[in-house]
């Protein structure tokens, strides 16, 4: 059977505070994304998340080579953020941003040490055809559980 959900979501808790937890995520994305998951045809030196609204996260090749993958749409430190998903089914970049879906990582304190993030991809079907097969990429374990999984490694360290 197949399945029309659209979005996918994801919740951690991680022994950090709110504020924390954001800049961990936000500063080190670079340190969070693995660098297997490449659009470039060359190995990526870093990450880069722009941290203001009409920035951009992209990887950087060994050949100086950009690959511009998501545009950052909402920016509010330390609760949330929306970046663009503008990735294909076929894992190629969408220029067009009507066939883009979105990414928002919130971020609620726990108490006075511990912070729920959740993480929630929407908007899938705007892809177009196969957009399933890509919603089930990005939710399954080498999607964003690996990312989060990832994230609370990071977090544990700072």
């Amino acid at each position: 059977m197949t399945s029309t959900q659209t979005a996918v979501r994801h919740e951690i808790t991680v022994a950090v505070p709110v504020e924390k937890a954001f800049a961990v995520f936000t500063e080190q994305f670079d340190r969070i994304k693995p660098r297997e998951h490449n659009l470039l045809g060359v190995p990526i030196v870093e990450t880069v998340f722009e941290r203001h609204v009409g920035g951009h996260v992209y990887d950087r090749g060994e050949d100086g080579s950009v690959c511009a993958w998501a545009r950052v749409l909402a920016f509010e430190p330390p609760t949330r953020f929306v970046i663009s998903w503008d990735i294909s089914p076929q894992w190629q970049i969408e220029t067009d941003s009507s066939k883009c879906s979105e990414v928002e990582v919130t971020f609620l304190p726990e108490g006075p040490g511990s912070t729920r993030v959740t993480l929630e991809h929407r908007h899938l079907a705007r892809h177009g055809e196969g957009w399933q097969a890509e919603r089930d990429g990005v939710d399954g374990e080498g999607g964003w559980p690996l990312y989060l999984q990832r994230f609370m490694d990071v977090a544990a360290q700072a």
